[in-house]
């Protein structure tokens, strides 16, 4: 008998060799009819693999990311069967699950495709789905999986097995297809009942450049077709919300190819909302005891080799600029930790001036590849709100709770009330990624962990994801439409002040190192800017908009009064425009409304008679009318933060 430890803690015992379906079955029979897979002692496995001793084991469900992933791995199965069957000949590379569907990279030889073809491929899976094909997994040996492949002509698989050790082999069969698989795939086709393959792009063969481009198909499958109906209802709605769209249509900001590609120009408009977003930033930091600070563009490269960037992020760096001088060399600046190290540095510290807080809008750079560059959220170029915070090791959890703290006042003044805390740790099998002894990563991660339970986060654990100096806590923010995004990040490190030397003198009178958190509650103001945006339509909160009013006179016979008005309410705090063109005040609001101004204040001879506005919402309608002092009382208490 063995041991099997389930998610709520109970204990049950079951015979050696027995499936993750089979204890499903002993639970609920509904249960089991909903199982994909199954997490045992940590690792995603098929619902029908043997367990041979005790262990630990979560049933995966449609509701779980690991089942999803599990879900969509095997639909690119699936379509891989679809596609050998309607394209006999082809040759496969690899067909994973992404964060929503999955793809397969193919190579049609001489045969035509193109997206024309998606409609008949999609009912071809569909009918294969219904035959409820098992997913049958199979160890081989390395001889084993070369004979296959050679004989079935199919290099892009040959070429993947020369690189496993023999005895690490699985193949994966299902109907009439086999694939070299470490799976784990669902118990059968039959759960797949929608499908809809999305797009089509070429892709070179394992990344690089010199070797055969492939098609590579795009898809997303879903257990209910009501599901797939929703699913493309959100994917129109992202399109109206894309911010790179909103972002030219409102005149936020732009791309120039002669100043260079990942590289935004921020237009008036855009402007006044990264300074309002700023200066919100940098007042809540003034009352957490942050100082602001200001550090150069660039650095000279031997401070990001200290700092470890060098090494870390060299390749994704703009290359180093030379200078007249002999073997001078400067970079634009990855990161702007390593300044404000040096900043640190400036002068003794004592035990009794900790923490220091150092904040910055510091503007990085970071040679992204232009395949991978996307609107504002992967640029070249991009402002980090970003703070360093020196501290005694006693100090640590405090600190880092108040941060959190801070993130989470940004979130909910900006309407993003459903997230989650991603604790990113060290990948322990793979430390050659990181820097620091194993003693330090222990003590940042401890201190990470319980700062999250102390504030009673919702938490999930991730290994690997950690930056190379230390572990982090990055929020993982849900939007309007549930997309995922990872936007606030706090860090603890003990390494950066080992590698600059930084000290404090401590009540004993000797040496002490500081220890270093780094946070950033937008992430950058780039990235914010565009998932704020796609957030809310473009729509943005009152006191974060641009353009908060415009005064909409009827006739030019009433311009007089409306300038009057509009001088009355422009102030620090209240921020309007008028339109004084020959239009119709019909095309007026329609415009007004395009530009999703909040309000809009109309003028025609009754206002100006009773010397009031009448007042009208955006997306709301008519609001009734006002003089221009209760407008502006309305104002000042709807845009208070």
């Amino acid at each position: 008998m063995i041991n099997i430890t389930l998610p709520d803690g109970s204990v049950r015992q079951y015979e050696k060799g027995t499936t993750s379906y089979q204890v499903a079955q002993s639970i609920s029979e509904g249960l089991a009819r909903n199982v994909l897979g199954a997490e045992v002692n940590g690792q995603v496995w098929d619902a029908s693999r043997p367990i041979e001793t005790d262990a630990t084991l979560k049933l995966l469900t449609w509701n779980d990311t690991a089942g999803k992933s599990t879900f969509w791995h095997s639909s690119a199965h699936l379509l891989a069967e679809a596609l050998e069957a309607l394209y006999p000949g082809i040759k496969f590379g690899i067909g994973p699950a992404i964060e929503t569907g999955f793809y397969y990279d193919v190579d049609f030889g001489d045969q035509e495709f193109s997206s024309d073809d998606f409609k008949k491929i999609e009912d071809k899976m569909l009918e294969l789905a219904k035959n409820k094909s098992e997913y049958v997994r199979k160890p081989v040996s390395k001889a084993e999986a070369v004979a296959y492949f050679t004989e079935k002509g199919d290099e892009y698989k040959l070429d993947l097995i020369k690189d496993l050790p023999d005895g690490t082999i699985t193949f994966y069969t299902q109907g009439n297809f086999t694939d070299l698989c470490r799976g784990p795939h669902i118990p059968n086709t039959g759960f797949i009942k929608a499908v809809k393959l999305t797009n089509v792009a070429g892709a070179y063969w394992r990344g690089d450049e010199t070797r055969k481009q492939l098609t590579r198909i795009y898809g997303v499958t879903f257990p209910k077709q009501s599901e797939l109906t929703e699913y493309l209802q959100m994917i129109e709605e992202a399109k109206k919300r894309d911010h790179r769209k909103l972002g030219k249509e409102l005149e936020l900001f732009t791309f120039s190819e002669k100043v260079g590609m990942g590289l935004p120009l921020w237009l008036p408009k855009g402007t006044a909302l990264r300074e309002k977003l700023t200066r919100f930033l940098q007042n809540a930091q003034a009352k957490a005891g942050y100082e602001q600070v200001v550090t150069p563009h660039i650095g000279h490269k031997n401070l990001y080799i200290t700092s470890g960037h060098y090494e870390k992020y060299g390749a994704d760096s703009f290359q180093p600029i030379k200078t007249p001088q002999e073997g001078e060399e400067f970079l634009l600046k990855p990161m702007n930790c390593p300044h404000h190290c040096e900043i640190y540095k400036s002068k003794p510290r004592s035990y009794k001036d900790l923490p220091v807080r150092y904040a910055e809008f510091g503007t990085v750079y970071r040679y992204e590849q232009s395949g991978e560059l996307h609107g504002l959220t992967r640029v070249r170029g991009f402002t980090q709100d970003d703070a360093h915070l020196f501290c005694r090791p006693d100090q640590v959890k405090d600190e880092f709770k108040k941060v959190i703290d801070l993130v989470l006042y940004v979130f909910n003044a900006l309407g993003f009330d459903e997230y989650t805390a991603q604790v990113s740790l060290r990948d322990p099998d793979n430390k050659s990624k990181y820097i620091g002894s194993d003693e330090n990563w222990r003590l940042a991660e401890a201190a990470i962990i319980e700062a999250a339970e102390e504030k009673g986060l919702n938490t999930v654990v991730e290994l690997g994801e950690a930056a190379f100096y230390g572990p982090k806590l990055d929020f993982m923010v849900k939007d309007a439409l549930g997309r995922k995004w990872q936007l606030g990040t706090i860090q603890v490190d003990y390494n950066l002040p080992e590698r600059f030397e930084l000290e404090y003198t401590g009540s004993d009178n000797t040496k002490h190192r500081p220890v270093m958190i780094h946070r950033a509650p937008f992430g950058s103001l780039e990235r914010f800017v565009a998932v704020l945006i796609e957030h809310c339509a473009g729509n943005f909160p009152l006191w974060l908009s641009p353009e908060q009013f415009i005064v909409l006179p009827i006739s030019e016979k009433f311009e007089d009064y409306a300038k009057k008005v509009l001088e009355s309410l422009n102030n620090s705090d209240i921020r309007g425009l008028i339109d004084l063109r020959d239009e119709k005040i019909g095309r007026k609001i329609r415009d007004a409304e395009v530009k999703k101004i909040p309000y809009m204040l109309i003028i025609g001879e009754k206002e100006m008679n009773e010397n009031k506005v009448s007042v009208r919402r955006h997306g709301a309608g008519d609001m009734g009318s006002f003089t221009a002092e209760e407008f502006k009382n309305q104002l000042i208490k709807e845009i208070t933060v």
